[in-house]
């Protein structure tokens, strides 16, 4: 799994797990909002979870686009010799940060439809 987090290039995989770790706290905080039973602000905050979550999957569409970008750049400036295995092996790694940003999107999605759920059985 470490690999897999350092495949996916060290630097936008540890902005999107800073970004996971921002949307659990509001998720958390949310939470703990709603079952004290302050409303008030819980529905604005909680607005912010799918948001961070969309955030996060567009940081991974970024990190796949500059991975794909420099690699390209490397094919054309003849710096690595492109065979179809090599291209679609560096395809594949630069998925790897897109996919943990979809992951982090849906987790948003679902505390955010579950909270949302018990926001309304509260009111």
């Amino acid at each position: 799994m470490l690999e897999t987090f350092f495949q996916g290039g060290p630097i936008f995989m540890g902005i999107l797990s800073l970004i996971l770790v921002a949307m659990l706290a509001v998720v958390g905080w949310s939470g703990l909002e709603l079952m004290r039973g302050k409303m008030d602000k819980t529905n604005s905050r909680l607005a912010l979870v799918p948001r961070i979550g969309l955030f996060a999957f567009i940081m991974g569409l970024l990190g796949q686009l500059i991975g794909l970008f420099s690699a390209f750049r490397a094919i054309e400036l003849q710096a690595v010799e492109a065979s179809p295995s090599l291209i679609l092996s560096g395809f594949k790694i630069s998925m790897i940060s897109s996919v943990y940003g979809l992951l982090i999107f849906i987790i948003s999605l679902a505390f955010w439809f579950g909270l949302k759920y018990l926001l309304s059985l509260k009111s």
